[in-house]
């Protein structure tokens, strides 16, 4: 079978099986080639590689990462694919498509049980309701993930990559930063798609390091610490940091002297070092349980 990314197969595929296309589900289908290479190259995908794709919709990136990985297993939710994804794919003996929802599955049993124990890569293109949850989902699960490399919303893709000091730089940047290295991969404008979203589109790398980067005594006290940090970005650190709730404004005042930290900054100009050298301090003056 000959590559999917084209409107004209896509709707071939869709008008064959009498698919309805659901808004509450994030469906929008890529119909380009190029992306499609794109998020290939950037998922640095080579024979033996483990990969599992959320969101398959009806083959189109499934097909090309059969043709290469060792084995991929594609978990989607929605029933009335199902049917299509295995006429799409039948030609693949080394694709698995799962019928469930991402956010409900034991992903760790799951490489175990289907995907050799891993490593794998995620490579997908999410459906843009629950991005955030799916990517933090793997970095925060233990998963023996290494890259991934999803479609995302350009905003979300912004936020992901941004730098201190920047408007789009907030928890959100630390929190994947503080487990990945990434990398803007490619980008997709709505036209790339069927139907046509309202947003524009990013394909973003997150390749996972294989040791944490930063110095982190608490790893709960360093999201805390980031979390308050940017739950009002208008305030300064040594007011917002009273949001963490355990800390008299005294005690704030002392750890961000220790850290080194001016109490007049704001979250926002923090790089991930001194979130990580503040958070310890922190970490040093909570209460004992």
């Amino acid at each position: 079978m000959d590559r999917l990314s084209s409107h004209r197969a896509t709707k071939e595929v869709v008008q064959k099986h009498g698919f309805k296309f659901s808004k509450s589900l994030g469906q929008n289908f890529l119909i380009d080639d190029n992306v499609i290479d794109r998020i290939l190259e950037g998922a640095r995908l080579s024979e033996g590689d483990h990969i599992i794709e959320v969101g398959p919709g009806i083959g189109t990136l499934t097909r090309e990462m059969g043709k290469v990985a060792d084995k991929v297993v594609a978990i989607e939710i929605d029933k009335t694919l199902i049917p299509i994804l295995k006429e799409t794919l039948s030609d693949l003996e080394n694709v698995e498509v799962v019928n469930q929802d991402i956010l409900k599955v034991d992903v760790q049993e799951l490489i175990k049980e289907k995907l050799n124990h891993g490593p794998v890569k995620l490579v997908a293109n999410l459906p843009y309701y629950i991005t955030t949850p799916i990517v933090m989902k793997f970095l925060e699960e233990d998963i023996p993930v290494t890259d991934i490399v999803v479609m995302v919303q350009k905003e979300v893709a912004d936020r992901m990559n941004a730098g201190p000091g920047t408007k789009d730089y907030g928890a959100l940047s630390v929190a994947v930063q503080y487990y990945c290295d990434t990398e803007i991969v490619a980008k997709a404008p709505r036209h790339m798609f069927v139907p046509q979203p309202n947003v524009d589109s990013t394909v973003i790398g997150l390749h996972v390091r294989e040791e944490i980067k930063y110095p982190v005594d608490n790893e709960e006290i360093f999201f805390k610490t980031v979390k308050a940090s940017f739950g009002q970005r208008r305030k300064t650190l040594l007011n917002a940091l009273s949001g963490l709730g355990f800390l008299t404004k005294d005690e704030i005042r002392e750890v961000l002297q220790e850290a080194n930290i001016d109490e007049k900054r704001r979250g926002e100009t923090l790089s991930i070092e001194e979130f990580a050298t503040l958070s310890n301090k922190v970490n040093a003056k909570v209460p004992s349980k």
